[in-house]
């Protein structure tokens, strides 16, 4: 099984209607790069116009994961774990 770290954080938008991509997520991208922004109801997703056939599909249940796990916050907030725990509950999604 191979496990992906997702990486979060936290940015504003401007008055220009800017979003900047924190330093650390865009170290793989280059001035100029074109990106695809897709709006759904609340939820956002954006891709590099380049990846755009590569894994689209995974990357809407991506999204739709994301947002329900934020429900879930919202609504009970986490639980802790140990990391056997959070391995058994990973495989569930």
């Amino acid at each position: 099984m191979v496990i992906k770290m997702i990486n979060v954080d936290v940015t504003k938008l401007s008055s220009k209607g800017q979003i900047v991509i924190p330093l650390d997520m865009r170290e793989e991208f280059n001035i100029g790069d074109k990106f695809v922004i897709i709006k759904d109801d609340h939820q956002f997703i954006l891709k590099p116009l380049q990846d755009l056939g590569e894994n689209f599909m995974d990357d809407l249940k991506f999204a739709k994961r994301t947002i329900e796990a934020l429900g879930r916050y919202e609504k009970d907030g986490f639980k802790e774990a140990n990391s056997k725990s959070f391995l058994i509950e990973l495989e569930k999604w």
